[in-house]
This record gives structure tokens, C-alpha cells and sequence, in this order.
């Protein structure tokens, strides 16, 4: 039996084959054996819901309303975001939301504002 690589997301070495494909317990990644996994961040592209790419230092304007988790307040569709970083993760956009602060926001509530 040969060990399994580790995780291309964590380096986690706990990973495990499941149904043909290879699983992360920690990150929850799943890619397939043998996959040439590209390890520059600098490749990988944010898209909004409209599929426009997204760059540091972008506006944005929220196309959802979103409950803010452990909160009773709500950031409004239409509110608009200005100057995102773009970082890595689940929630790929970190700003600072008007009258909320910083946030963590997913791309794909998002749509990009062109001037």
C-alpha cells in the first residue's frame, strides 16, 4: 500500500480515498489522485455572481440581504462595498461594510461595480 500525498490546500497528511477520489478531514478538500494542483494564489480567480473577476481594491454592491451571524442586524441588498481585498477561504472577500464594519463576505453574493 503506498501512503497518500497530503492535502494541496492544508498539507494536512490525515488525508483519505474515498469512492475514487482523495479527502482532507481538516480542510475538506477533495481532488483527485494524481491531480497537478496548483500551489500559486496568485492563479486563482474570484468571480462575482455574474461571473465578472474580481481584484484587490474593486467595488462591490451585495445582491442578497445577509444576516450577520450572532446578530440581529441584516447588511441590505444594494449596499455597496468599496476597496475588497480578496484573501483565501470559504469567504474569499474581506472589507469593511458601511455602518457594519469588517466583514468577511463570499463571492458569490457579490456583483462587481463598473465605473
Amino acid at each position: 500500500m503506498t501512503p497518500l500525498p497530503p492535502c494541496p490546500q492544508c498539507q494536512s497528511a490525515y488525508a483519505y480515498e474515498d469512492r475514487g477520489m482523495l479527502s482532507c478531514p481538516e480542510c475538506g478538500h477533495v481532488w483527485a489522485p494524481g491531480a497537478v494542483v496548483v500551489a500559486d494564489s496568485a492563479a486563482r480567480i474570484i468571480r462575482d455572481a455574474h461571473g465578472q473577476v474580481l481584484q484587490d481594491g474593486d467595488t462591490v454592491t451585495l445582491i442578497k440581504d445577509l444576516k450577520i451571524k450572532g446578530s440581529s442586524t441584516v447588511v441590505k441588498v444594494g449596499t455597496k462595498v468599496k476597496g475588497i481585498r480578496l484573501v483565501e477561504g470559504d469567504h474569499d472577500i474581506d472589507c469593511k461594510v458601511p455602518g457594519i464594519g469588517p466583514m468577511q463576505l463570499k463571492s458569490e453574493y457579490v456583483k462587481k461595480v463598473t465605473d
